[in-house]
């Protein structure tokens, strides 16, 4: 199911410091980058298939168009804080292979499922997704065979969006415009993106790192790459409406719903949490779409947060479930 290549301390300038270690393995088929913290597992752990700790181990799955890069800040909060966790590249993202031709959640299930069953060979897994990360996070927590100790869900799609989403999927006005053969410089593409990019992802976009900004520019070196990625998009957007069975969601779930989010409003949190009764939801006026980049210290803090109270929790309820069997 999963082959490791070449796995070592990054030298890679996006990843800061020598604790996040990058390499290569595949999930489901899909060859991937992963960034990882936490001890080296030995060669006979790596054989085993037995949890080789109790502490949850925490797996970062990033947004549409962005990479495992964005967890980097995150990755390095963690690991100073003793976490073991990992970020991945998703199908059709980063270094991932590409995505096949078809509808694009079931093979992002298909890879998420392998990832988890996978990290839970070595513990408990807690899947923290931030956009279509957290859209992935909740759709794995769905599935009763997937070993989810939890779930922190961050601006994800597809309950009530804004303006800018509603748009993508209702109105095909953006994708005409596109579709003309206009002569459209590329300078002037990746102009544009360096522009609205920070605006989108970032609560101010003062703060932008230049760094991350310009992981999402190279993504549009084109004008017809450009329009590639929003006929993806709409298609995409299609498909979250029938996206979520949150009533077989039993895990817990933590929400976050940020104020100054331009893409997902935080009106969208407020409807997950209140759609799942059982979760708890956290409203931060002064974040952005991903928060990972406004403040990933605050981030990792409210990680370690969430893993120590649902675990405890999860103990309580076991605790309790046997006091009355």
């Amino acid at each position: 199911m999963i082959a490791a290549s070449r796995e070592g301390s990054s030298t890679n300038p996006r990843v800061p410091g020598p604790v996040v270690r990058s390499g290569y393995r595949e999930f489901a088929g899909v060859r991937t980058r992963v960034l990882e913290v936490g001890p080296r597992p030995t060669a006979r752990q790596r054989r085993s298939r037995r949890p080789r700790t109790d502490r949850p181990r925490l797996v970062l799955l990033h947004g549409y168009c962005d990479s495992a890069d964005t967890w980097s800040p995150v990755l390095g909060e963690l690991a100073a804080a003793g976490h073991e966790a990992i970020a991945v590249d998703l199908p059709g993202s980063g270094e991932a292979d590409a995505l096949g031709p078809g509808p694009i959640l079931p093979q992002l299930d298909a890879f998420t499922s392998a990832l988890v069953e996978e990290e839970a060979t070595r513990g408990g897994v807690v899947l923290v997704g931030n956009s279509l990360g957290g859209t992935m996070s909740l759709r794995a927590a769905q599935n009763p065979r997937l070993p989810v100790s939890g779930i922190v869900s961050i601006a994800a799609p597809g309950f009530v969006d804004t303006w800018l989403i509603r748009t993508v999927a209702r109105y095909p006005l953006p994708l005409r415009v596109a579709s003309l053969p206009l002569p459209v410089p590329s300078f002037v593409v990746r102009a544009v993106a360096e522009q609205v990019v920070p605006r989108l992802l970032y609560a101010d976009s003062e703060t932008a790192e230049r760094t991350h900004v310009r992981r999402f520019t190279e993504l549009f070196p084109d004008y017809r790459s450009a329009t590639d990625r929003l006929r993806e998009a709409r298609k995409l957007v299609a498909e979250l409406e029938q996206a979520y069975e949150l009533d077989r969601v039993s895990a817990p779930l933590l929400v976050v719903a940020c104020g100054k989010d331009r893409l997902v409003s935080s009106a969208s949190g407020r409807q997950l949490h209140s759609l799942v009764p059982h979760s708890r939801l956290m409203v931060r006026q002064d974040w952005g779409h991903c928060p990972q980049l406004d403040d990933p210290a605050a981030v990792a803090d409210l990680l370690s947060y969430f893993v120590a109270t649902s675990s405890t929790s999860r103990q309580a309820s076991f605790a309790g479930e046997a006091a009355a069997g």
